[in-house]
C-alpha cells in the first residue's frame, strides 16, 4: 500500500495505519447508537411535549432513521432506497446563525437531509454534520499523554557506611533516621490536609447541596407517585435505572413510559411479574429483565413487549444449560452479575453458554460432581485469563481451555468459599455501619455507587463516625471516587477521603 511513497522524512507508519484503519472501519449497532445520542438528545419527541406538530414530525423521522439503520445492519444487504428526513432540532448556545433555516416554534430550528449511504459510519457522520452537531468522538480517537516524568531525588551524605556497621556497632543509620522521618511528616500532613479540606468543602457546600436538594422535592415526589403508579398498572416487579439519570430525566422516562401505556395497555401488560430497566439499548437482558433503550421511541418499546412471550422457551432454554454447565463444573452454579458484566441480550448469552457448553463436552472432565457445589461462576466474553473475584465468584473465559480451567477451578476452590464467606460477613458489616453512620449525621439518605467495594464503603463510614463533621441534616450522601454536588442536591464524596496514601 505505501511500497510507491518516496522516503522525504521519518513517518511513523504505525499511526498512519491506525488512521487509516480507524477511517475504514466499520461501525457497529452499539457503537452507531452511542455515536448518535448526542443527535438523539436534540430531537428526542419527549423534548417537545408542548409543540405537537414538531413532536410528530420528530416521532415519525426516528422511526424511518431506524429502519433505514437496521437495514444497514442487516448481512448481505446492498440495495436500499435513500430516505428524505426533516427533524426540528433543540436550539444550544454553540449553535450558529447562519446554519439552516429556523423553524417557527421558539427554541427550534429545521433540518432536513437525505441519507443515501450504504454503511453506518457515513451514515452516522453525515446526520451529525447535516445536524451541526461534533463528529469528534467519531473520528478523532483519544491522543495519548506521557506523564511527566518525575524528578528523582537522592539522599546526599559524604560518607555511606555499610548497614552491618550499624548493626555491628549498635548505633542508629541517620539516613534510614531521617527517610522515617519524612514519611512520618508526609504522613501526618496528607491525613490532616485531607480532613481539614473534607470538612471546609462541606461546609462551604452544603447550604448549596440543601437549596437544591429543596427545590428537587416536587419533583422527587413526582417520580415517586410515577414509579408507584406504572408499578400498579403494569404490576412489574420493579423499575430500576442503569445509569445515574438526574429526577427530571427519570421522571420524563416515566412519563413516556405512562403515555406507551395509555396508548397500547394490553401489550404493556405482557410484561407482568418483570424487572423494568432503563438503560442504553431496547432488547431482552440475560437475567431476563426489559431492557429500555432511553434514546428509542414507542414503536421500539412496543414491539419489545410484545415479543416477550418468544423469549420465554429462549429463558428455559438458558436456565437448561446453566444447569449442565454447573453439573459438568462439580455442582457449580452459573450466574450473570449484570451489575459486573458487560451489557448481553438473552441472544447473546445463550450463544455463549451453547458454545461453552458444547467445549466442555468434547472435553469430558474429571471433577467430582458436587467437589464445587456451593460455588459460583460467571460467563465472560472478553476475557482470556481466568480469575476468582473478591465477591468470590469465578470469572471465567467463554474461551477457556477445558483442562487448564479445571485445574484453575480445583486450585482456588478453598479460596473462592472464604472470599464468598468473607463478602456475606462485609455486607452485614456494611449495612450496620451505613445505618449507623446515617443517624450519627442525621443524613436524609447515604449510599454509594456500584463501582464502590464493600470494604471502600466500610472504610469510609468509620471514618465519617470519628471525624467531628457539620451539621447535614436532611442531606443527601452519596460515596464516590471524587467531590461534587448533583444538580438534585446530592453531595458526593469521595470514599478514600481521608486516605493515607
Amino acid at each position: 500500500m505505501f511500497g510507491g511513497c518516496k522516503v522525504t522524512k521519518r513517518l511513523c507508519w504505525g499511526k498512519v495505519l491506525y488512521a487509516y484503519l480507524l477511517q475504514s472501519r466499520k461501525l457497529s449497532g452499539a457503537d452507531a447508537s452511542t455515536a448518535l445520542r448526542p443527535f438523539y438528545f436534540a430531537v428526542h419527541p419527549d423534548f417537545f411535549g408542548q409543540y405537537p406538530r414538531e413532536r410528530e414530525v420528530n416521532e415519525n423521522s426516528l422511526k424511518r432513521l431506524n429502519g433505514y439503520l437496521e437495514n444497514l445492519q442487516r448481512p448481505g444487504h446492498h440495495s436500499h432506497r435513500p430516505a428524505q428526513l426533516t427533524f426540528y432540532i433543540r436550539e444550544t448556545e454553540q449553535s450558529s446563525e447562519n446554519e439552516q433555516e429556523s423553524s417557527k416554534a421558539p427554541g427550534f430550528r429545521s433540518v432536513s437531509f437525505t441519507l443515501d449511504s450504504k454503511d453506518l459510519l457515513s451514515t452516522v457522520l453525515g446526520i451529525l454534520n447535516s445536524c451541526s452537531l461534533s463528529t469528534d468522538h467519531v473520528q478523532s480517537p483519544d491522543k495519548g499523554t506521557t506523564p511527566p516524568k518525575k524528578e528523582e531525588t537522592t539522599f546526599y551524605r559524604p560518607i555511606k557506611w555499610n548497614k552491618s556497621f550499624y548493626a555491628f556497632t549498635g548505633t542508629k543509620d541517620p539516613e534510614e533516621e531521617l527517610e522515617q522521618a519524612k514519611k512520618a511528616k508526609i504522613t501526618v500532613r496528607q491525613v490532616t490536609s485531607k480532613s481539614l479540606f473534607f470538612t471546609l468543602w462541606l461546609q462551604k457546600n452544603k447550604d448549596d447541596a440543601l437549596k437544591n436538594f429543596q427545590s428537587s422535592i416536587p419533583l422527587r415526589k413526582e417520580l415517586e407517585h410515577l414509579k408507584k403508579d406504572l408499578l400498579d398498572k403494569l404490576q412489574l416487579s420493579d423499575i430500576q435505572w442503569q445509569r445515574s439519570w438526574g429526577l427530571s430525566h427519570r421522571c420524563g422516562q416515566l412519563q413516556s413510559l405512562n403515555r406507551l401505556y395509555q396508548q397500547s395497555s394490553e401489550s404493556l401488560k405482557i410484561a407482568k411479574g418483570h424487572t423494568l430497566i432503563f438503560t442504553d439499548l431496547t432488547c431482552m437482558s440475560a437475567a431476563g429483565h426489559i431492557m429500555l433503550g432511553t434514546t428509542d421511541v414507542h414503536h421500539q418499546w412496543t414491539r419489545l413487549f410484545e415479543s416477550i412471550p418468544s423469549y420465554y422457551l429462549l429463558q428455559r432454554k438458558v436456565l437448561q444449560l446453566q444447569e449442565r454447565i454447573g453439573n459438568l463444573l462439580g455442582g457449580m452454579e452459573i450466574v450473570h452479575i449484570e451489575e459486573l458484566q458487560p451489557m448481553l441480550t438473552m441472544e447473546q448469552y445463550y450463544l455463549s453458554l451453547d458454545a461453552f457448553c458444547n467445549k466442555l463436552l468434547k472435553r469430558r472432565l474429571s471433577i467430582h460432581p458436587r467437589s464445587l457445589r456451593g460455588l459460583q461462576m460467571i460467563l465472560e466474553n472478553d476475557r482470556f485469563v481466568p480469575r476468582l473475584h473478591d465477591m468470590g465468584h469465578f470469572s471465567i473465559p467463554s474461551a477457556s481451555d477445558p483442562t487448564s480451567l479445571q485445574w484453575f477451578l480445583q486450585t482456588h476452590a478453598e479460596k473462592a468459599r472464604y472470599n464468598l464467606k468473607r463478602s456475606e460477613e462485609l455486607n452485614i458489616e456494611e449495612q450496620e455501619l451505613t445505618k449507623v453512620c446515617k443517624d450519627r449525621t442525621s443524613l436524609s439518605r447515604l449510599y454509594k455507587e456500584t463501582d464502590v467495594t464493600n470494604i471502600q464503603m466500610i472504610d469510609c463510614c468509620r471514618n465519617l463516625i470519628e471525624e467531628p463533621l457539620p451539621c447535614l441534616d436532611g442531606l443527601h450522601l452519596c460515596v464516590s471516587h471524587c467531590y461534587s454536588i448533583l444538580q438534585d442536591g446530592d453531595l458526593c464524596i469521595p470514599w478514600n477521603w481521608k486516605s493515607k496514601s
